[in-house]
């Protein structure tokens, strides 16, 4: 007996706590789409808090329902997605934890299924990074941050969430002069620190340039440098406080949640392999809004896929 179709559907705010309700999988095979957590946050340098935003995100998704009229698509419809639930990281081991996200995302990627994870502190993107670029090749990487994340080490480690990117270039996994940052601003610990990143050969669009020139434009910019195949991460800090207060190192001066959804919705057409969303703070989240952002920003990426067939 189908027990739900007996009894019919639950509201949307109640259920079983998935990912826009989508169903539970147990294994990404078969999946289009494999949606899951990396709760972690031990590589924070600031507000900790970020190992329970899959949860939080999870439950202000309900919200999400099964059609977009600016996309013209039902995402859920159009692709198998299913919420595997959350990697089993190592709380407070954060190179055991990277370990754990690389061998789950290779696992889903090895099934052929796309990776939308939603961390975590961003440190979980370079395990997530690794395991792509070992199925697709070198990547170009699509940043949405107020932080470049490019320092050598952070408090004598060489792995936290200010430090991956340069990792990343390190080890070959994104081609530097096919990736950009968008939304990079605040203070930085010395004068030379974006130098510094640009000297690994990433294309920089700070937020003053972005707000001076406009978001149809950054896109464009984006689109100019990017090339096959292309790995997204939006670190929820890219957004201005007001947005999202729930993060982890917040900086003022950043993107309207609407201009947020106009970048996502720009990467249309790109040929893009993997996303995370991350830095999602619920502790600090005052109505959900930040939790809210992340998960209309997943859907926008869901809606993207879709799009493409």
């Amino acid at each position: 007996m189908d027990w739900q179709a007996r009894f019919g559907r639950p509201p949307r705010y109640a259920g079983v706590s998935t990912f826009a309700h989508v169903p539970a999988a147990t294994s990404p095979d078969g999946l289009d789409v494999a949606v899951f957590g990396v709760p972690c946050d031990s590589a924070t340098t600031y507000r900790s808090g970020a190992r329970h935003a899959p949860a939080a995100i999870r439950a202000v998704s309900g919200l999400l329902r099964e059609y977009h009229p600016w996309w013209r698509v039902a995402p859920f419809e159009a692709l198998r997605v299913g919420d595997l639930g959350d990697v089993p990281v190592v709380p407070a081991y954060v190179d055991e934890t990277l370990r754990a996200v690389r061998d789950w995302t290779a696992g889903v990627v090895e099934a052929g299924a796309f990776p939308m994870a939603m961390g975590g502190d961003h440190s979980v993107t370079l395990p997530l990074v690794r395991a792509v670029a070992a199925r697709h090749g070198t990547l170009s990487l699509v940043q949405f941050d107020s932080h470049p994340d490019t320092w050598d080490t952070e408090h004598g480690q060489r792995h936290g969430h200010g430090t991956w990117v340069r990792r990343a270039v390190e080890e070959g996994l994104i081609d530097p002069a096919a990736s950009v940052q968008v939304g990079i601003r605040g203070s930085v610990d010395a004068a030379g620190d974006l130098d510094e990143a640009r000297a690994l050969g990433l294309r920089l669009i700070p937020m003053d340039e972005a707000a001076e020139i406009g978001v149809a434009a950054v896109v464009a910019r984006v689109r100019e440098t990017v090339r096959s195949p292309v790995y997204v991460t939006l670190d929820i800090d890219a957004a201005d406080p007001s947005c999202a207060p729930g993060t982890g190192t917040p900086e003022v001066g950043g993107f309207s949640a609407r201009e947020m959804l106009a970048l996502v919705r720009g990467l249309r057409g790109l040929p893009i392999v993997g996303f995370d969303v991350v830095e999602v703070c619920p502790a600090f989240d005052p109505g959900q809004i930040t939790a809210l952002l992340a998960a209309n920003l997943m859907y926008e990426m869901l809606c993207l896929l879709a799009s493409r067939g």
